[in-house]
């Protein structure tokens, strides 16, 4: 992934939370003490659908080799986005979209109302923008 200062929508970008890479070493099928790492990392961004502006939250995920010494080296050689991000949550001004428990929705619009109604910054606390 690359970093931009600059918000552009056509460019797909997400905003990350650093502090929040976590995964798991798992071996290769073939053993032989091979591994890779299954990263994860939360993340929001906008989309249009429909023609309506809508502010998602989620992650980012990728299978790499070696493990990753911290958050910006994870996205920096998170080369494949043809999967984007794992949508948990979207919220577009009137209705939310999620298949999450009432507690998690809550977290989300913490986080996704202020983002909308602040659309195109950057949300408080989170880093970006990264796109592929």
């Amino acid at each position: 992934m690359i970093r931009e200062d600059k918000f552009l929508i056509s460019r797909k970008p997400y905003a990350v939370n650093l502090g929040s890479l976590r995964g798991d070493r798992t071996e290769t099928p073939q053993g032989r003490n091979e591994y890779y790492f299954a990263g994860r990392i939360d993340a929001v961004w906008f989309r249009r659908r429909k023609g309506v502006t809508v502010a998602c939250i989620g992650e980012l995920w990728d299978l790499q080799h070696p493990e990753p010494a911290d958050a910006r080296e994870f996205l920096e050689h998170h080369d494949d986005g043809r999967y984007g991000g794992d949508c948990h949550g979207r919220w577009d001004g009137k209705s939310y979209w999620g298949n999450v428990t009432l507690e998690q929705q809550e977290q989300h619009l913490a986080v996704l109302r202020p983002m909308l109604a602040n659309y195109p910054n950057l949300p408080d606390g989170w880093d970006g923008w990264w796109r592929f």
